[in-house]
């Protein structure tokens, strides 16, 4: 959200994988919060000194404002099934055909499809070279290469221990066969053989790197459009949306926007949330916004045995769902992450930031941020179910105070 001024602690993010230093584009989509419209004659933007900060990678990152737009846009369950609802799922997929991701992709696809022609071009004139008066040499030069094929599947049958003494005479039956063809073919005896093979060869090569650009051309091919239809795939098997418009159920996914949209839909319909109280539902629910900036593996800690079972039912949903997903094609729930469950319910129970922080390495500015996430996702829920909506609305009460409350407030 805006604000007057833009403090950045460091130069670094983490990237899922590693820290990493934040590029120029990540510079100025940071520091371009600063300044509140309407409000700011100008915004600040403040780099925390500390020794591990170079000036002169700090100057340039501002200094940089040329660098290429690179659209990260895809399609998610509840922007697929809010576009059916007011568009049809027709139009809804030809908005998506021209949407600025599918003109990226198809960008590339010219270029796939230049090199293709130009390797097209290059074959046709290999293979005049390779032209053989006594024959068809490509023909011959196919032999050629089946033989070298069945050479090296034989050499490497060899140092296997468990390779059959009739798969191996199979492949000698077969090798033989072979070069029996090869000598009769009429090529054999051409004198300039070897110089109409070694174009052949560079014909092959240039046909089989053909095939694989073809291969990238066709997956980015529409490829928004077709990510679309597989995520309609899902929520069809699902009985989310009916032919041309949501369904009871589908409705509620319309309001959860979420990353993790339809896990929390899933555990909504499915009652998960039902008997919790207001700390025990938001417990829960931070492991559908939370994200651990930590590679370790160790199992976080549980506030209470009955947050830790409906975590366990909610991974269940999760695993369920990525079995469907998988089905068509599609990968968008990340799992669920418990990193913040045990803080978000000692923040809700009363405890100060200090003991809610102590024994964790979360910052003060992480803590806020996440827990900004998690009012957002409560309002989200409150608004989807009408049933869940007071525990909710308390939910953001006791976790909407101190810290959280007057960092936002002065936003």
């Amino acid at each position: 959200m805006p604000a007057r001024t833009v403090v950045l602690e460091k130069l670094v993010k983490y990237n899922g994988e590693a820290h990493v230093p934040i590029t120029p584009g990540e510079y100025t989509q940071l520091t371009g919060r600063a300044g509140r419209r309407g409000i700011d004659i100008e915004g600040n933007a403040v780099i925390q000194w500390s020794p591990t900060v170079d000036s002169a990678a700090a100057a340039g990152l501002a200094s940089t404002r040329t660098y290429p737009l690179r659209s990260s846009f895809a399609p998610s369950y509840n922007m697929s099934i809010n576009l059916i609802a007011r568009f049809g799922r027709e139009r809804a997929r030809r908005s998506l055909e021209s949407s600025f991701a599918q003109f990226q992709a198809d960008r590339a696809v010219v270029g796939l499809s230049r090199q293709i022609r130009k390797n097209e071009t290059a074959i046709s004139e290999i293979l005049l070279n390779a032209k053989c008066h006594l024959g068809d040499f490509i023909d011959y030069a196919s032999i050629r290469r089946e033989i070298k094929e069945v050479e090296v599947l034989l050499s490497r049958r060899d140092q296997k221990k468990s390779f059959d003494n009739r798969q191996r005479s199979r492949l000698e039956s077969d090798l033989g066969d072979l070069r029996k063809s090869l000598r009769n073919h009429s090529c054999h005896s051409c004198n300039e053989r070897e110089d109409h093979a070694r174009f052949a060869e560079r014909a092959g090569r240039l046909n089989r790197e053909n095939e694989g650009l073809r291969t990238r051309v066709e997956s980015r091919t529409n490829v928004i459009a077709k990510t679309f239809d597989q995520i309609c795939q899902v929520l069809t098997h699902l009985n989310y949306i009916e032919g041309e418009k949501p369904t009871a159920q589908g409705k509620i996914l319309t309001k959860i926007y979420a990353e993790s949209d339809l896990l929390l839909t899933e555990s909504i319909r499915c009652g998960l949330f039902d008997e919790l109280n207001p700390t025990e539902l938001l417990s829960i629910v931070s492991c559908m916004v939370f994200e651990s900036r930590s590679s370790e593996n160790t199992a976080p800690k549980m506030p209470s045995t009955k947050v830790s079972s409906s975590l366990t039912e909610v991974i269940s949903i999760w695993a369920q769902l990525e079995e469907i997903e998988s089905q068509y094609g599609v990968k968008t729930q990340r799992e669920p992450d418990a990193g913040f469950c045990d803080i978000a319910y000692k923040w809700a129970s009363g405890n100060s930031l200090q003991n809610v922080l102590k024994g964790s390495d979360m910052s003060v500015g992480d803590f806020v941020r996440s827990t900004k996430q998690l009012i957002d996702l409560l309002n989200q829920i409150a608004g989807a179910s009408e049933k869940l909506r007071p525990t909710c609305k308390e939910g953001v009460k006791r976790i909407d105070r101190g810290v959280v409350a007057y960092l936002m407030g002065a936003i």
